[in-house]
């Protein structure tokens, strides 16, 4: 059986400085690269060297999904959950659904400012 993992996940945002820094403050991630994309717009790349987010964003990009529209949510893996809390309502945003799995991990979720849910997760 083969193995494998997600090399990227690619997401359409209204401003992609401002997302690329929450990723970075969040998990420590630096940017990769950064140019013009093929599908026209611009695109940011930003994670570690397995993978990556590509930020993406073009001239139409208005945010604002509706949960589930296009995906349910994003999962992020940190080593402390506190400190990445922390980060998240450092940049304005709010969390919710917290929550703790015996035996499995503590996780909350939130949403960025184009309406993108993310899940915060935590083995520690």
């Amino acid at each position: 059986m083969a193995h494998g993992n997600i090399e990227h996940v690619n997401i359409t945002v209204t401003d992609p400085e401002r997302s690329k820094t929450l990723f970075e403050d969040l998990l420590g991630w630096k940017e990769r690269w950064r140019g013009p994309s093929l599908m026209g717009g611009r695109t940011i790349h930003v994670g570690d060297a397995h993978n990556y987010v590509a930020i993406y964003t073009n001239d139409a990009a208005k945010g604002g999904f509706a949960k589930g529209v296009p995906l349910n949510h994003v999962g992020l893996q940190v080593d402390d959950l506190d400190a990445a809390e922390k980060v998240v309502l450092g940049h304005g945003l709010e969390t919710f659904s917290h929550s703790e799995y015996d035996p499995g991990p503590r996780s909350f979720y939130f949403f960025d400012w184009d309406g993108i849910e993310f899940e915060v997760v935590s083995y520690e």
